[in-house]
């Protein structure tokens, strides 16, 4: 059984950083797309941001320049480098692993990120 294990998170002063991980366990095959979404409270599920196979990214617009998404194919894994985080980026961050054709779909069990002073 895949699981997906976030880490990385905590609470963070506005302006600060946070580096989110998220590794697997058991025994995976090659996945396309790697991501990060957030939820938080009252509101749904938004992605941040995604990284394909070969590299290429996309952000949403709130955390365009701020954030870097980066995955490591040998160790399967994906790194989420927030920057200048701000109080509206507090959520809990899901990572999601998607094999071509949106088959696999695994999502990690969340990690919790709240930027406050």
């Amino acid at each position: 059984q895949v699981q997906l294990v976030e880490s990385g998170g905590g609470l963070v002063q506005p302006g600060g950083s946070l580096r989110l991980s998220c590794g697997a366990s058991g025994r995976i095959g090659s996945i396309y797309i790697m991501g990060w979404y957030r939820q938080a409270p009252g509101s749904q599920r938004d992605l941040v941001a995604q990284v394909l196979l070969r590299g290429s990214s996309n952000y949403a617009d709130s955390v365009k320049g701020r954030f870097t998404i980066s995955r490591d194919n040998a160790k399967n894994t994906v790194y989420l480098q927030m920057n200048s985080l701000k109080p509206e980026d507090t959520a809990v961050y899901y990572c999601r692993w998607r094999g071509l054709g949106g088959r696999p779909d695994y999502w990690g069990q969340g990690t919790q990120v709240t930027v406050s002073s």
